[in-house]
């Protein structure tokens, strides 16, 4: 990899997102325009937004799946929109409160619950959406999926309720909020964008050290994102190196050594498994 290289996939990609610009290629395009003709399209987006969206468009030629995709069988699919998700960003952005009714695990169902709704999460494990909110009457912060809730109207808080309430969450947030930092082998500079999408559903920094020509990523981490974390790190294999974090770094070498002993070999045959495979 160049040093241009190097420069275009991490300083000028970062600047332009920070500016709010977005590189979009034909292929994207292409892409976009063919899952808005999927059916779901119209309950993701607004009917203006949608018709900006085809509009934009219009010149391009969407893909043609059929010719390099073949469809085998496969389980039920779970729709990534969810149809609450409209309705929740608004009153998230309006710092509305809602009144919700959702059920729990053992069946039960708890009506006209008043909350203050802060944050929407995608669970990539579960692929699943949820709302986060502070209970108002529990004082609790809880998480909610949204297939669960079964009815949600708007509500009010008292804006001067809002800063305490805030300023609760952001401590607790940051109380269950770990930081791992990951190192990037440097030969493997040349896979960094893909390196890098592995992490994109994490807030993460990235630095890069121009005299050892080492990248690294500082990854926050939230207590139930471990898991998650360590499978992408798994699957990125020999490319990374886990620099700091404790039980991180305690997880990969406790699977390193399972896998050892389950093939009977020790860390000099590693090694040199290591140097055949090089």
């Amino acid at each position: 990899m160049n040093l241009f290289e190097k420069i275009f996939n991490y300083q000028i990609i970062s600047r332009l997102e920070d500016s709010g610009t977005f590189m979009v290629t034909a292929h994207e395009r292409s892409w976009l325009k063919t899952m808005l003709g999927h059916p779901a399209a119209k309950e993701a987006f607004t009917p203006d937004t949608l018709e900006k969206l085809q509009a934009i468009l219009e010149q391009d030629e969407p893909l043609d799946t059929h010719r390099y995709l073949l469809e085998k069988a496969r389980s039920v699919e779970k729709q990534v929109y969810h149809p609450l998700l409209r309705t929740l960003r608004r009153y998230i952005q309006a710092k509305s409160g809602v009144c919700l009714s959702y059920k729990v695990k053992d069946g039960r169902v708890h009506t006209g619950q008043q909350g203050y709704p802060y944050k929407l999460e995608y669970s990539m494990v579960k692929r699943e959406w949820y709302l986060l909110w502070f209970h108002l009457r529990n004082h609790a912060f809880m998480s909610t999926r949204l297939q669960n809730i079964l009815s949600l109207e708007s509500g009010f808080v008292d804006p001067k309720v809002t800063d305490t309430i805030l300023k609760k969450i952001g401590s607790l947030l940051d109380s269950r909020k770990s930081e791992a930092l990951i190192e990037i082998i440097p030969m493997y500079n040349e896979e960094l964008s893909r390196i890098l999408y592995a992490f994109s559903s994490f807030e993460k920094d990235v630095m890069y050290d121009g005299d050892s020509d080492t990248y690294r990523v500082k990854v926050a981490v939230m207590g139930d994102q471990a898991e998650y974390l360590l499978s992408k790190i798994r699957f990125l294999g020999k490319r990374v190196r886990v620099v700091e974090g404790n039980y991180l770094k305690r997880r990969m070498l406790e699977a390193s050594t399972k896998a050892l002993d389950r093939y009977g070999a020790g860390p000099q045959d590693a090694d040199q498994g290591e140097a055949l495979s090089s």
